[in-house]
């Protein structure tokens, strides 16, 4: 296991990265900030260099460990020993605190086909090898998986005649709360305070009525996802959302950032609004598995 903080390494690793799209986009992205700045205080861990068969980005420094939001982990891999013995090297993961992974695999349906042969995804280590694998790694844990459709967006010029009164913007760290109630990953104050750092650290856009105060917005995550897009109900249907969407991936490709997210397919109105501007959903689906040491699961986080 080695950590990469060399400028030069990590600059050759974001290139290299390139060559395996889009199943290297959680860990590009993440690898893309930690060269803009590292305003997340992130590193990288590679099982070898340069030679590398599996990278984990982590955070820099020790954390809450009740804050899964930012012990939050980007992984992927070339071969799925690699990948597996990074997972089980507890100088690369803290298994001690709960801790998100969020990485990209192929279509959950084609997986699921995959022959008996073939070598195990990220999903197969957290799901199907749960009782020997994982458990071995983390006996005493708690399991969460989430699968997402992933998507790719290459922005078309938008414009909104808007009244007067309603503003394009970005976001500030007053609206956090607003966005924290609203996220339903969020409610707590954990995610408050993640969302506020994002808002901080990251681009961002919204539309604001007359009193400053958020009606639509997106932002984007230490992985460089567009994340949280959001409109209010009542000011829905008045082309909000596409403004703001639009608005934030002109933003990022200026950036020289992907446009990427991930939606449930069951968020009929959000996929219906990506489709409708040209989004690439890409064969391959978004997961996030988030793990809770037993001590930890009666403890709100």
């Amino acid at each position: 296991m080695l950590v990469l903080n060399c400028s030069t390494k990590l600059q050759m690793l974001e290139k290299m990265l390139r060559w395996s799209f889009p199943v290297s986009l959680k860990v590009y992205g993440a690898v893309m900030n930690i060269n803009r700045g590292n305003p997340f205080r992130k590193e990288v861990v590679v099982d070898s260099w340069p030679d590398f068969k599996a990278v984990i980005t982590r955070p820099q420094r020790q954390t809450d460990d009740l804050d899964h939001y930012t012990n939050a982990h980007a992984v992927f891999y070339k071969e799925p020993q690699a990948y597996q013995e990074l997972l089980e090297n507890t100088n690369a993961i803290n298994w001690e605190q709960i801790f998100q992974i969020q990485g990209i695999v192929l279509t959950w349906s084609l997986y699921k086909q995959r022959p008996k042969t073939e070598h195990p995804s990220p999903l197969q280590l957290f799901t199907e090898l749960q009782p020997n694998e994982l458990r071995s790694l983390s006996p005493l844990s708690n399991i969460d998986l989430e699968v997402h459709s992933f998507f790719f967006l290459i922005y078309f010029l938008y414009s909104l005649r808007m009244d007067p009164k309603f503003t394009l913007a970005y976001l500030d760290i007053s609206h956090s709360s607003l966005l924290n109630k609203t996220w339903s990953r969020g409610g707590n104050p954990r995610c408050e305070k993640y969302l506020a750092n994002l808002i901080c650290s990251f681009p961002s856009a919204c539309v604001l009525d007359d009193k400053r105060y958020p009606l639509s917005w997106s932002l984007t995550d230490q992985f460089a996802t567009m994340i949280h897009s959001y409109t209010l109900p009542e000011h829905r249907r008045k082309g909000f959302s596409r403004l703001v969407t639009t608005t934030l991936a002109k933003k990022l490709h200026s950036c020289g950032f992907p446009v990427q997210g991930n939606v449930l397919e069951a968020n009929l109105p959000s996929v219906s609004l990506l489709k409708s501007m040209n989004a690439h959903f890409l064969p391959c689906s978004f997961f996030r598995v988030i793990h809770t040491p037993f001590q930890f699961l009666t403890k709100p986080h």
